[in-house]
Order: C-alpha cells, then sequence, then structure tokens
C-alpha cells in the first residue's frame, strides 16, 4: 500500500474509533453564538446547540475568508483613491496592518509598492522572489493577477516573523488597475496557526530495550494552544526478532500496522499482525509485540485518553 493510502486509512481509522466517543472536536468559533454552547445542557437543548457546534464554520475557513474579503476591499479603496490609499494600508495597529497581517501591493511588472512591515523594500523589484524551498513565488503572484479570474491563492514556505524555519503560508492574490497599470494587492496567512502538520523526521523520539523506536506523532502536551483532542498517536519500530515488553494500559489503545508481520499477545491470546491491520486492545489488558518478519514492524499506537506515563505500567 503506497504512503497516500496508508495516510487516508489511518484518518478513517482515526473518524470511526474516536468520534463516536466525542474525542474529536474543533475549535469553536468565538462568537455569542458558540458561547452559549459551552453552558452544560441535557435532552433536546443539548442535541440542538451540538448541531449548532458541528455546523459552524472552521477556522481555517473563517481565516481564508477574511484575508480574500481584506484583499478584495484593499482593491475597491484603491479603485476609489488610487494612491492616496497608500498610506492607510501602512498604518501600524489599522485595520490593514496589525502583527503579522498587512496588505501588499505590487505592479505586474514586478515593482513592490506597498510593504508595511519594511518600508525601505518599497521601490525593490519583486519578480524573482523565490520562497524557502526556490518556489518561484514572484511569477506565481503576477500570474494569478493577471489570470482570467483575476484573482487566487498561492501556497508556498516562508519563516515566520523573527523565526529562522519556514513555515507554509498562503496568500490570497487579487488583480487591480491604477493610473492604467496592471497591478496586484496580497495579504496571507500561515497555515500552522490553523492546520497542524509534522513530518516524523521531526518528531521527538526515544528506544526502548534497544531495538524498539517510538516517536510521538501527535500529542496534544506538545503544542503551546488547546487543539480541542485528547488522544495520541506514536509511530512505533521493532526491529526483527525483538519484542515490545509485556505492559498495561489504563486506557484502551489502537494498533494499526503500516509494515512487516509479528505477533501481538492480549492476556496471553496471540494476534497475527499484517500490513493494513487494526488491532483494538482493551483497557488494562496486559499486551506484548513479537516482530516475527525479516524487516521492521512498524505502527501507529492510538491512545485516548492521550498517552502518559502514568497510565502505563511495565510488567516484569
Amino acid at each position: 500500500m503506497n504512503p497516500f493510502k496508508k495516510t487516508i486509512c489511518v484518518l478513517i481509522l482515526l473518524a470511526c474509533v474516536l468520534m463516536p466517543t466525542g474525542c474529536v472536536s474543533e475549535k469553536p468559533v468565538a462568537d455569542e453564538e458558540n458561547s452559549s454552547l459551552a453552558e452544560e445542557v441535557t435532552g433536546t437543548a443539548a442535541e440542538e446547540q451540538a448541531g449548532n457546534l458541528r455546523d459552524a464554520p472552521s477556522e481555517v475557513l473563517l481565516q481564508k475568508e477574511y484575508i480574500a474579503s481584506k484583499v478584495r476591499d484593499a482593491v475597491a479603496l484603491i479603485e476609489e483613491k488610487g494612491e492616496e490609499s497608500f498610506p492607510e494600508f501602512r498604518q501600524p495597529e489599522s485595520e490593514w496592518f496589525r502583527d503579522d497581517f498587512y496588505i501588499f501591493v505590487w505592479k505586474t511588472d514586478g515593482m513592490r509598492l506597498v510593504y508595511p512591515p519594511n518600508l525601505s523594500g518599497e521601490g525593490e523589484n519583486m519578480s524573482e522572489l523565490q520562497d524557502s524551498m526556490g518556489k518561484p513565488i514572484g511569477k506565481l503572484f503576477i500570474e494569478t493577477a493577471l489570470s482570467e479570474e483575476g484573482e487566487g491563492w498561492v501556497s508556498y514556505y516562508w519563516p515566520k516573523p523573527g523565526e529562522v524555519e519556514p513555515s507554509l503560508k498562503y496568500t490570497f492574490i487579487k488583480g487591480v488597475s491604477l493610473n492604467g497599470e496592471d497591478c496586484l494587492v496580497g495579504s496571507g496567512f500561515y497555515a500552522d496557526d490553523y492546520i497542524l502538520t509534522k513530518n516524523l523526521d521531526e518528531c521527538e523520539h526515544f528506544s526502548r530495550e534497544g531495538n524498539i523506536f517510538i516517536s510521538n506523532l501527535f500529542h496534544p502536551d506538545l503544542y503551546e494552544r488547546d487543539v480541542y483532542l485528547n488522544y495520541s498517536i506514536a509511530h512505533a519500530i521493532i526491529r526483527p526478532g525483538e519484542a515490545l515488553a509485556p505492559h498495561r494500559m489504563k486506557n484502551p489503545e489502537i494498533h494499526y500496522i503500516l509494515e512487516g508481520e509479528g505477533v501481538i499477545y492480549i492476556e496471553a491470546l496471540p494476534v497475527d499482525l499484517r500490513p493494513g491491520q487494526m488491532v483494538y486492545i482493551p483497557a488494562n489488558a496486559t499486551q506484548s509485540t513479537l516482530n516475527t518478519g525479516s524487516m521492521n514492524l512498524t505502527f501507529l499506537a492510538i491512545n485516548e485518553p492521550a498517552w502518559r506515563a502514568e497510565n502505563e505500567e511495565i510488567l516484569e
């Protein structure tokens, strides 16, 4: 099974296992309607409020709509006032420039006209601008503004203010005419403010018993903000001939096999393991896993609630 299909299977598995328990939730939009959902209610009222929460738009959708709306508003202001609108875009703590949000304006030959974070950068030609991965975003911004639609989103990697490592960013571009010349207006947001991504090689990892390696692929404690999830996903590798020592978890656990072959013993009952297989391990059940194949046995261990050392007992 290729990695994409494996990912889809795991996501479907998580949804099927966790949604009935109420573990998968979405961060509610902070408005008056959703604030009322925090009240403890029962019966029909509870069902109605739960429905309202499910129907609430996601944060990322709201941010996309907000950015696109502000860019279109900026275009309308330029069409009304021309270059006289530029000082408004540069004004700190205004609707156009606050924190890491700002409006920028280029000519479609690449000349940067408005750049609030660094006014000294205005007047530079940005047509050859590339992102941290070498993507030609200057050309893409211009092509988007000159396209038949005249607007669209461009994704790329760019460091956040004050950071060195690049983050995924989405920028909305819209074309506008200024003094008879084609120009573009844009603004963007960083994906990881709303969408969490992580590569396995970025994960915290540790080893057990020599040839067993475990990485924290997802754990709510790894993030400074509330992710509104209370489960964890660990990526585990057991080398050929090695075994995970007998232990018990106070909570139920799901194992999803990615590659390799082996046997998991649950209360001394053997269950053969193969790629694409899911195993549910009841709470407080003694378990141990043995790699019986010639290649690494690799699997995901999903705990709900999220894994805690106090919930695990290693047995001698």
